[in-house]
C-alpha cells in the first residue's frame, strides 16, 4: 500500500467486468464518428437551423472539440476522479501520462507524414497531456477558472502568433495554429474538472442542463452580437476571421465573439465546450450503470471508443491508401460500419485497441506501487 487513500465510489457506476465508464466510451465514439463526417462526409460548412440539410454542420469544430473535452475527462479519470493521490503516487502519474503524451505526438507526426488533406490534431493533444500535468490536482473551480482565462486569451494569442506561420506549409500550420493549444487547453481543463465533480447521477443531471444553457446562451449572443458573415472566403481554421471593410467594432466583435466553428473566439470556445460537456453527461445518464442490456446496445460504439487513438489512425490510413475517397455520406456509412466492425471484433477478442496496447506499454515502464482499485473497499 501507498498510504493514498483510493477513489471514492462514485454515484456513477462503471461499465459490467471491465471497469470502464461506458458512456465515456460512446461520447468518445461519437466524436471520432464526427470527426470522420468532417473529413469525409461531405457536410455543410455551416449550420442553417432553417434546413434540415445543413445540420450535420455541425461535426465541424464541436466533434474535436468533444474529443479534448474527452481527454481531460480521461486524465481525471485514471488519476484518482475526485480524489487524486498525494505525493509520490501523482508524481508516477505524471511520470506516466507524459509518456503517453510522447506516444501520441509520435502517432501523430507519424500520420501527418501521410500526407492526407486532414490537419491532424493528435501532436496537439499530446502537448495538453503534458500541459495538465501541473493541474492534476487543482480543484474543479480552480480548473473552471484558468479555463476561463485561456478561452478569453485565445483568440488574440492566436493573432499574436500568426506571424510565426507564416509561409508555414501543411504540416506547420497543424502544429499550433489549426488546433491552437491555448484553445484546446481549455476543452481538456474542462474535461479534467468535470472528472473531478463526477459522483452523483444529480450532479450529472447539472451538468447536462447547465451546459445546455451555457451552450444556448454563448450562440444566442454570438449570433446576435457577431453573426457569421455571408462570405467567409479566406477565413483559415483556428484562426479569427473579419471581413475586408469591417468597423473596429464589428471587427472586434468577430475576433472575440463569433460563433464561426474553429474561430477561436470566446464564444466559439464556450459554446463547443459546453456542447461537449452536454454530451458526455447525457451518454453517461443513458448507458452508465443501466444494466447489461443497455451495455449490449452500447457495445458497437462503445467498442470504437475503447480505442480513439487506433480508430482514428486508421481512418487517416484508409484516407492516405484511397486518395481518390469520394466524399459523401455513403463513404461516411462505410467508414461507420467499418469501424463499428473492426473495433467491436477487436475488443470481443483482443480486448485493448492496437496503439492503446502500446500506449499503456509505454507508460507501465513507470512502475505504480500496488494499491486498490478505485472505486472498490
Amino acid at each position: 500500500m501507498t498510504g493514498t487513500r483510493p477513489a471514492p465510489r462514485t454515484g456513477v457506476p462503471s461499465a459490467p467486468s471491465s471497469g470502464r465508464l461506458v458512456g465515456v466510451d460512446v461520447a468518445r465514439a461519437l466524436a471520432l464518428l464526427g470527426m470522420m463526417a468532417a473529413h469525409i462526409g461531405d457536410v455543410p460548412d455551416t449550420v442553417d437551423w432553417s434546413d434540415p440539410t445543413s445540420w450535420g454542420a455541425v461535426v465541424h469544430g464541436r466533434s474535436a472539440a468533444l474529443f479534448a473535452v474527452l481527454a481531460g475527462v480521461s486524465i481525471g479519470l485514471v488519476t484518482g476522479r475526485e480524489a487524486p493521490p498525494g505525493p509520490p503516487t501523482i508524481g508516477r502519474l505524471r511520470a506516466r501520462l507524459a509518456l503517453r503524451a510522447v506516444v501520441v505526438v509520435v502517432v501523430g507526426l507519424l500520420l501527418m507524414t501521410l500526407g492526407t488533406p486532414v490537419y491532424v490534431v493528435l501532436p496537439t493533444y499530446g502537448a495538453l497531456f503534458l500541459l495538465a500535468l501541473p493541474v492534476l490536482r487543482w480543484r474543479p473551480w480552480a480548473l473552471l477558472v484558468l479555463a476561463a482565462v485561456c478561452a478569453v486569451a485565445s483568440a488574440p494569442v492566436v493573432i499574436a502568433l500568426l506571424p510565426a506561420y507564416a509561409g508555414a506549409g501543411m504540416v506547420g500550420v497543424q502544429l499550433g495554429l489549426v488546433y491552437p493549444v491555448v484553445t484546446f487547453a481549455t476543452y481538456v481543463l474542462v474535461g479534467l474538472a468535470v472528472a473531478r465533480s463526477w459522483s452523483g447521477t444529480r450532479r450529472q443531471v447539472r451538468l447536462l442542463a447547465s451546459a445546455a444553457v451555457v451552450a444556448v446562451v454563448a450562440y444566442v449572443v454570438g449570433n446576435t452580437v457577431a453573426p457569421v458573415p455571408a462570405d467567409t472566403t479566406g477565413a483559415f481554421p483556428g484562426v479569427p476571421f473579419v471581413p475586408a471593410g469591417a468597423g473596429v467594432a464589428p471587427a472586434l466583435a468577430q475576433v472575440l465573439l463569433s460563433p464561426r466553428d474553429h474561430s477561436s473566439s470566446i464564444v466559439d470556445v464556450v459554446g463547443t465546450a459546453a456542447v461537449a460537456v452536454a454530451v458526455i453527461a447525457l451518454c453517461s445518464l443513458v448507458f452508465d450503470g443501466r444494466g447489461p442490456a443497455l451495455a449490449r446496445v452500447a457495445f458497437p460504439l462503445a467498442a470504437v471508443g475503447s480505442m480513439p487513438l487506433t480508430v482514428y489512425a486508421l481512418h487517416l490510413v484508409v484516407i492516405a491508401a484511397w486518395p481518390e475517397v469520394p466524399h459523401g455520406a455513403s463513404t461516411w456509412w462505410a467508414f461507420t460500419v467499418g469501424a463499428v466492425l473492426f473495433a467491436m471484433a477487436w475488443r470481443r477478442f483482443l480486448g485493448r485497441g492496437p496503439l492503446e496496447r502500446v500506449t499503456g506499454a509505454v507508460a507501465s515502464a513507470v512502475p505504480l506501487q500496488s494499491q486498490r482499485e478505485p472505486g472498490r473497499a
